[in-house]
């Protein structure tokens, strides 16, 4: 199934997603891409899903109901000679029998069920014992300890998901609250190292690995969504999140060392991750960086194809790497390429019992809003 839309396409995607879960529990959806126009004079964009789902409805049955959904989304007959698309819920495939041959044909078709087919798996590694915040994962948020905050997070949004952890302690509140979880070496130096090891022990046909800090209990549904997203590009190894500085962040964010800066390219490759502040504005004076260029944050998400994970467990550590202190540049130095996805959305990451206090205020902040 391919659903698309071209006027007021954000609202009657979400129409057609929901409505679509009703009728067909279980259904799987691509991520959303963006088309031109073809065969159309608008100018307008199109909004697409590709969609996969088992039903024992006769196809007749099916397609009435997407033809309703599209009603749902006040498309009428006439609308589409005006090349007005509300909404367009196609049915490609029923079984054997396949549909509309010209549309299986288009580039971004083929991407969208290419994705559709890979399956994700989200490991969040959580270590029991941290310099700064030992105990970290079950320290409570909110009357739920940080582990399970961040696992309701991403559980149902992934095609899986598993607490990958060095800790029995770690392994048992997160079994007592329903999650999966898997035991690993304490010897590991990174989350990339446990998250591989994780990996072997879980199983199952995982295309690509998503990595998710067990220390980042606000992480969104819908910035899991962008690094999905990020595997449209087949030539897409390793895929991490950003998100800009606004103007009005201040500098002493901007300056902060554990706010990881990103400069990326103009595919939205990362070309270098530092501490420091780049790039450097020579001709601009340093309280006015923040309004003549946009900076990106980095935020502490990665994905990775599973062939690739294995790969960068076997690299060893490289000079950049040691000067930052910060793991990704051992892939750049290696010639290994990071999709960059944008992100506009707050977290808190927590590192600091200082930082639990800012996620408990903030919490209550989401929560009375």
């Amino acid at each position: 199934m391919c659903i698309g839309s071209n006027t007021n396409a954000e609202q009657n995607m979400k129409l057609a997603v929901s409505e679509l879960i009703r009728h067909f529990p279980g259904i799987r959806f691509s991520s959303e891409q963006t088309s031109e126009p073809m065969g159309t004079l608008r100018p307008d964009w199109f909004l697409n899903r590709a969609a996969k789902f088992e039903s024992e409805l006769p196809y007749e049955e099916v397609r009435a109901i997407t033809k309703e959904i599209e009603r749902l989304a006040g498309r009428t007959p006439d609308e589409k000679y005006q090349e007005i698309i509300r909404l367009d819920v196609d049915i490609l495939q029923a079984g054997d029998q396949r549909f509309k041959e010209h549309d299986w044909q288009q580039p971004y078709v083929q991407r969208l069920l290419r994705q559709l087919n890979m399956r994700f798996v989200g490991i969040i590694p959580a270590r029991y014992a941290s310099t700064r915040f030992p105990a970290k994962p079950l320290a409570m948020l909110g009357g739920k300890p940080v582990i399970q905050r961040v696992y309701e997070q991403v559980a149902g949004v992934l095609d899986d998901a598993y607490v990958a952890t060095d800790d029995e302690r770690i392994e048992k509140v997160v079994k007592d609250f329903g999650g999966k979880v898997v035991m690993t070496s304490v010897h590991h130096k990174s989350g990339t190292d446990r998250c591989w090891e994780a990996f072997q022990k879980i199983g199952g046909q995982f295309d690509v690995v998503v990595n998710i800090q067990g220390d980042e209990p606000f992480i969104q549904p819908s910035q899991l969504e962008v690094v999905r997203a990020c595997f449209l590009d087949e030539q897409t190894q390793i895929a991490t999140l950003v998100k800009p500085f606004s103007a009005d962040s201040g500098l002493a964010a901007l300056e902060n060392v554990n706010g990881v800066k990103v400069v990326v390219n103009k595919n939205m490759n990362a070309l270098y991750f530092s501490r420091s502040i780049i790039p450097f504005q020579r001709n601009v004076e340093r309280a006015d960086w923040l309004s003549h260029h946009t900076y990106y944050k980095h935020i502490g998400l990665y994905a990775y194809r599973a062939e690739v994970l294995q790969q960068l467990t076997a690299l060893p550590q490289s000079s950049l790497e040691l000067a930052e202190s910060l793991e990704q540049l051992r892939w750049l130095e290696n010639g290994y390429t990071i999709k960059v996805g944008l992100t506009d959305t707050e977290t808190i990451g927590i590192d600091t019992p200082a930082d639990l206090e800012r996620a408990e205020a903030f919490l209550k902040q989401q929560q009375n809003r």
